[in-house]
């Protein structure tokens, strides 16, 4: 079928990394792409035409997540070096290690406040970091195997992850207990999601498919099988009403569930893809794949929903809220609604004919928040005041708002002296830094070993009692 000025059409191409593209993330002005690749680098491209690119070198293995924080101001880093990094995106190449996990790092995701980070592993846990403090507050274990992804409901109330043990949990981040698990029998999510307005959970399958869940009512609400190979990654559209998926077939499939159809097939990459992300607006998306490419491409559909009549139900977060399926996907007049085949888009050409796709880029090496204590000659980036509200640690902050911080925070400054004011050697510091971490996760361990004794104690009392009272009416009974 022909396209029309409503379909997506490629805008241009980005090409700087070596190896596969892994994830891909815009920052939350729409300016500015960032991307995650199996070279170890990250990249961030500007969207004007003709300006570098910087690439980030800190890594020492794959990166295999990167997100932009809800301010711009920070961009957030898993890799299978089994770090998490925390980086100021400019020139500087400011960057914060936080290592806690024992195997690699799938996942990045940062709570809609910016106030938390959740990370995944294939260590089988989860963890949350305190962003203001960066520090690692607590970890979430149950998954049998691999933890591919987690990520924060909009509301920050709750998070979902999914795993190669074939389940999908949600857990409560107040009682820090999973409160619904979706299992599988057949494959198992590469990566999973809240929809915009928190009500449903999405998983991009294994098994070549797309799920889409009611977490209120625990039911599987849709369900799609567009897809000839597995589905590595999903995006919302921010109206709710559309869904993109990424898929080791090279294509990326557009589905509206409103009408719960296949609307768009994207055939631009000439391998599997394995990211895509819409931006904040909803009116460009990006995706990235084996290909070494980055895509960018313009939603052109996205006016047609402008005024989305999904926001009349944005309060109803709760489990208690009534649960009908048109308070998600409302039916309402749709502009496809003539087209009775899905739109096929093949740009490929196009790719190979783009001229604009290689940007001169900038190598930024990483300068590390513990090795970070001589940085007096550098200059404050572009959003120097929002930075200075966002940090307390004083290594990754320039060092002019590094002194005003200092007059802010003293509590907080004085665990962290300059170098000349150092007692005991830089690494000494770094080694007792690195087991103050680790001393951080047995104490958590220990504390959920207690609550489960607990629970086990609870329940033994209440089965001795209830053994009581049988043999009391037993013998009463006699």
């Amino acid at each position: 079928m022909a396209s029309s000025s409503e379909d997506p059409v490629l805008e241009r191409y980005f090409k700087g990394h070596k190896a596969a593209i892994t994830s891909v993330d815009f920052s939350p002005n729409g300016k500015q792409l960032a991307t995650a690749s199996w070279d170890t680098f990250l990249m961030l491209w500007n969207l004007k035409p003709n300006t570098r690119a910087y690439r980030y070198v800190g890594h020492k293995d794959v990166v295999t997540s990167v997100q932009f924080s809800p301010h711009g101001n920070l961009l957030a880093s898993a890799s299978r070096d089994r770090t998490v990094r925390l980086w100021i995106p400019d020139k500087k190449g400011k960057s914060s290690e936080f290592k806690a996990h024992t195997a690699p790092v799938r996942s990045v995701d940062f709570s809609a406040d910016g106030q938390f980070l959740v990370t995944a592993s294939e260590d089988k846990s989860i963890k949350v970091w305190n962003m203001y403090r960066q520090r690692f507050l607590y970890s979430l274990y149950r998954h049998t195997h691999w933890v591919r992804c987690a990520r924060f409901s909009p509301d920050g109330r709750l998070i979902v992850s999914c795993s190669e043990d074939k389940t999908v949990k949600i857990w409560d981040t107040t009682s820090k207990q999973c409160v619904n698990n979706f299992s599988d029998s057949v494959g198992f999510a590469n990566y999973v999601n809240f929809n915009p307005s928190g009500t449903c959970v999405a998983s991009a399958g294994s098994d070549h498919t797309v799920k889409i869940w009611d977490i209120r009512v625990n039911k599987l609400l849709q369900h799609y099988q567009v897809h000839s190979c597995g589905v590595n990654y999903l995006s919302f559209h921010p109206s709710g009403n559309y869904l993109i998926s990424a898929s080791s077939d090279g294509t990326l499939k557009i589905l509206d569930l409103l009408e719960g159809r296949l609307i768009y097939t994207l055939q631009g990459h000439t391998g599997p893809v394995l990211t895509v992300s819409f931006s904040k607006g909803g009116e460009l998306f990006a995706s990235g794949g084996a290909d070494t490419q980055i895509l960018l491409w313009r939603t052109n559909f996205n006016e047609l929903h402008s005024k989305d009549p999904n926001k009349r139900n944005l309060k109803r977060l709760h489990f208690e809220s009534s649960p009908h399926l048109l308070d998600i996907y409302p039916r309402s007049p749709h502009p496809h609604e003539r087209k009775t085949e899905t739109v096929e888009i093949n740009p490929k050409l196009d790719v190979i004919n783009m001229q604009i796709s290689s940007p001169p880029v900038v190598d930024i090496l990483s300068f590390d928040s513990t090795t970070m204590t001589g940085s007096t000659g550098r200059a404050l980036p572009d959003k120097g005041e929002d930075i200075c509200g966002y940090f307390v640690n004083p290594s990754l902050l320039p060092p002019e708002c590094s002194a005003a911080a200092m007059k802010k925070k003293p509590e907080d400054m004085s665990e962290l002296p300059s170098e000349s004011q150092r007692s005991v050697p830089l690494a000494v510091a770094d080694a007792l830094e690195h087991i103050m971490e680790q001393l951080n996760v047995l104490t958590q361990t220990v504390s959920i070993l207690e609550q489960r004794l607990t629970l086990t104690e609870d329940k033994l009392k209440d089965c001795l009692e209830n053994q009581q009272k049988l043999f009391r009416v037993i013998h009463h009974k006699s």
